[in-house]
């Protein structure tokens, strides 16, 4: 197994409790039910020989936004910020946009529409209105948690905005069991559209082991339809907290990223989020 020299995990989040309220944060989350701090972070990072991390947005509003932002501005390991705009108002959109990227850290644009009531959200005329705004700027879109609710809107809205690099967070979400058939059948029509792209991340369950043979159904199906320069690692920490920690995804996806060739394990754990998100022009 090789892995290569530069590591960047393109999908780690922070929250301030203090600073924000996290709406979907409850108690009931337990061990993520705190502040997590950028050092913590760090220490999970070097505990694992991980260069550098994207830290992506948990909260729909400017106050995670700036939060993360200001992180970005005292830590040398933070690669990128992935924030938030008001797609669903483009005027407020092209504000905040004009806002965020006059920060060199400010690298792509999400919204929680797994959280978002509206089942037709990547479609709302204003909404395609505000992503046509962000190709603009050459930013990327990421969608989180689109199984089952929006992953087949994400072709359509590629389609429509061929501009527009759609980032898959978490490969949908795949199903584990029944149903993972149907998810393969949708990532592939989003997978046919050349401007998509998707994080092997977040593919722990709480209450599942997280292992290799789990895991690999999905790496595999990954693999198959993005190729390596299509796809990039993120750790989706703290929220692996409830399951195998940092270091315990890690060993897993670094096994599976090990079988790679060391050109194709490049594009998995630096390339692929270097060029998306602009990182080789800020680090």
């Amino acid at each position: 197994m090789t892995i290569p020299m530069i590591r960047t995990d393109a999908h780690l989040h922070l929250w301030d409790l203090d600073r924000s309220t996290y709406s979907w944060l409850t108690p009931e989350f337990g061990p993520l039910h705190t502040t997590i701090t950028a050092e913590r972070a760090r220490a999970e990072l070097d505990a694992c020989g991980i260069d550098r991390a994207v830290l992506v947005q948990a909260e729909d509003s400017a106050t995670d936004t700036a939060f993360m932002l200001e992180v970005a501005d005292r830590c040398d390991w933070v690669a990128g910020v992935v924030g938030w705009v008001r797609l669903d108002e483009p005027a407020t959109a092209e504000d905040q946009l004009g806002r965020w990227l006059g920060h060199p850290a400010f690298c792509g644009i999400r919204h929680l529409v797994h959280d978002d009531p509206r089942d037709d959200f990547l479609s709302l005329p204003a909404v395609r209105t505000s992503l046509g705004l962000v190709a603009e700027t050459g930013l990327p879109f990421d969608v989180p948690d689109a199984w089952p609710r929006h992953l087949g809107a994400v072709a359509d809205l590629a389609a429509a905005l061929p501009r527009l690099t759609v980032v898959v967070d978490h490969l949908g979400k795949p199903p584990i069991g029944p149903g993972f058939g149907a998810w393969r059948a949708v990532l592939a029509e989003v997978a046919a559209r050349p401007n998509t792209v998707a994080k092997v991340s977040g593919l722990q369950v709480p209450g599942t082991e997280f292992t290799v043979e789990a895991v690999r159904p999905a790496w595999d199906t990954a693999l198959e339809l993005f190729g390596p320069d299509r796809l990039m690692w993120g750790s989706d920490w703290p929220m692996t907290l409830l399951t195998a920690g940092y270091a315990g995804t890690w060993r897993v996806m670094s096994t599976l990223i090990g079988e790679l060739a060391p050109a194709e394990q490049e594009q998995v754990l630096s390339g692929t989020a270097d060029r998306v998100y602009g990182i080789g022009e800020r680090m």
